[in-house]
Parts: structure tokens; C-alpha cells; sequence
């Protein structure tokens, strides 16, 4: 068996796509995480038993990757350490200095395969940035999709893990897989989920804290929107950076801190992601982003290392 383990947004969904298709692969289970945890649960290690070959895509768990016991091709563009597992082949740009916008293009890359795909995992990772990117215009003109096209079909692919749908979020590489990209527009499913999260996202940001330029946003939802409220408050309404909490998601706590590019240079979010983790919470990230779920009690504590950084 074919095991396929992706990250639950746009840019894992599309990735595994693209991982299917160039390889050709008939046979795949594909299978994402609880959602919002950066974590295999018990249902993928016991998949990871079964396969004879393992995939690991945009998912940045290389502790959990350093222990697989079947030969694996983890791709990714977070930023990590290597893999000293011999089963295993990293392939990282990050691991040599560079910085992709999406892991989608990084499989693009491996495989020689470019599509809408490729283009749409970028745009769900940067936003209105990846648009700055001419082989992302190129790959979306080919298609005949506009840029408020390839926005709208990420908020709709990732529709899916926010509303913690984790089987609609692995049912999305093969609806991906056996519909032409624009039809995605008008699918059902998603339409009907993307309305009600747009609703709950203006609600988080209605209520913004402002602090030496950075917003903080608190707020109560079972939707797992931070990432998006903490997007609309950077990249759409400026703010230096933001920081959302999530104070009850399922029982848990949730925290994301996302920075613009200008405050990546004096942030050091790697030291911030380590320091969160040594609480003992599920937290990972990359150079602009941290995300954390942890135990409601620990939220405060996670609270304050990022308030460390807020001057």
C-alpha cells in the first residue's frame, strides 16, 4: 500500500494530489492528522504498519518522520532538521537555505509536473504574495483562472479542515483528482461550509486588541479559523503581526502567531515555536508562523512567550 500523509490545508491537499498524478499512483490511501495537531495519531501509525511505501507532504513532524520504519519520501518547505533515519529521503529546500512559498511547488519541482495545483497550494500558504510570482501567474493563466478564482478555491479546499472535517480534508485529494479545477467553484460541500466560516472569521476580527501595532484576537469558536483571522489581520489590514487565541476549540486551546515579513527579520520564530514546546504543547511553524493546541490551563503561559516579542 501506498500511504500518502499530508497537512489538513490547500497546500497538503493539492500536493498529494500532484504526488498521485505524477507518479501515476492507482493504489494510495491518503490521511491527514487530527486537525490542528502536528502529530501521527494511532489510526496513522497503524497505516504506517501496513505500507510498503510512505509519503509525508507539507507536515513538519520530523520527530515523528524520524522514527518511521518503511522507506519514505518527506517532502516539505517548513523549516527543520534532517532526517537521520536511513529509510528516509528528506527533500527540503529549507535544508539548504532556500525558501519556497509552498511544498506544493517543491513536489512540482521533484516530479517535473506543474499545474493549477501547484500554483493554488502557493497561493493558500502566502496569500495575495504568491500572485508576485510568475510562474504562479502563468501556471493560473494556463488554466483560465483569475486571481479571485484561486483565492476563492482556497477558501473553499481549506473549508474542509476548518470545520475540523478531517475526512472531507483526506476526500479532498480525490475530488480534487476527478474534477476539472474550475468546476470546484460551484462544488456543494464546500460552498456550504465556506459561507458559514466567512460569517465566524469576521466575527474574530471585530473584536481585535491593538498592541504596539500587533492585534490580538480572543475568541470562543469549534471552526478552526485562526490561521485565517490571523491572515485578514496581516496581510489585509496591516498589522505588524497577530496573535489569536482560540480560548475553547473542542476542548482545547489553540494560539497562532503570524508575523509579516518585515517582522521575520528581527523575530526569531524557531526559538519562539521551541520555547512553546517546552511546555509540553503540540506547537510547530515556520519563519513567519507558529501554531499551537495545547491544554486550555497552558494557553496563558503560551500566551506570554509571544508577548515576549510584541515590543
Amino acid at each position: 500500500m501506498n500511504l500518502i500523509v499530508h497537512h489538513w490545508d490547500t497546500d497538503g491537499v493539492t500536493s498529494a494530489a500532484l504526488l498521485v498524478k505524477a507518479l501515476d499512483l492507482d493504489g494510495f490511501t491518503n490521511m491527514t492528522a487530527p486537525i490542528g495537531e502536528f502529530r501521527f495519531d494511532e489510526r496513522i501509525w497503524d497505516a504506517i504498519e501496513k505500507a510498503k511505501r510512505l509519503y509525508v507532504l507539507d507536515f513538519n513532524v520530523p520527530d515523528e518522520v524520524e522514527m518511521v520504519k518503511v522507506e519514505t519520501l518527506f517532502i516539505d518547505h517548513h523549516a527543520q532538521r534532517r532526517i537521520k533515519n536511513p529509510l528516509v529521503e528528506q527533500v527540503n529546500p529549507s535544508l539548504e537555505g532556500e525558501h519556497y512559498p509552498s511544498c506544493s511547488l517543491v513536489v512540482s519541482e521533484r516530479f517535473g509536473l506543474f499545474n493549477a495545483w501547484s500554483a493554488l497550494g502557493a497561493v493558500g500558504d502566502v496569500g495575495e504574495k504568491a500572485f508576485e510570482l510568475e510562474r504562479v501567474r502563468k501556471l493560473l493563466e494556463r488554466e483560465g483562472i483569475s486571481r479571485e478564482d484561486a483565492l476563492r478555491l482556497v477558501e473553499l479546499i481549506d473549508s474542509n479542515y476548518i470545520a475540523v472535517d478531517r475526512e472531507a480534508v483526506e476526500d479532498a485529494v480525490r475530488v480534487l483528482l476527478s474534477h476539472e479545477v474550475k468546476e470546484l467553484l460551484e462544488y456543494g460541500p464546500w460552498v456550504k461550509k465556506a459561507e458559514a466560516i466567512r460569517e465566524a472569521i469576521e466575527g474574530a476580527v471585530s473584536g481585535v486588541e491593538e498592541r504596539n501595532g500587533f492585534a490580538i484576537a480572543r475568541f470562543e469558536s469549534p471552526f478552526n479559523i485562526i490561521s485565517k483571522v490571523a491572515r485578514k489581520l496581516v496581510w489585509e489590514l496591516g498589522y505588524r503581526g497577530a496573535v489569536v487565541i482560540n480560548g475553547n476549540f473542542h476542548g482545547k486551546a489553540q494560539l497562532y502567531f503570524r508575523i509579516s515579513g518585515e517582522e521575520a527579520e528581527r523575530i526569531n520564530m524557531a526559538e519562539v515555536i521551541e520555547r512553546i514546546k517546552a511546555l509540553g504543547t503540540n506547537a510547530g511553524g515556520k519563519r513567519e508562523v507558529l501554531g499551537c493546541v495545547c491544554e486550555r490551563d497552558k494557553i496563558e503561559d503560551a500566551l506570554k512567550i509571544v508577548e515576549e516579542y510584541l515590543r
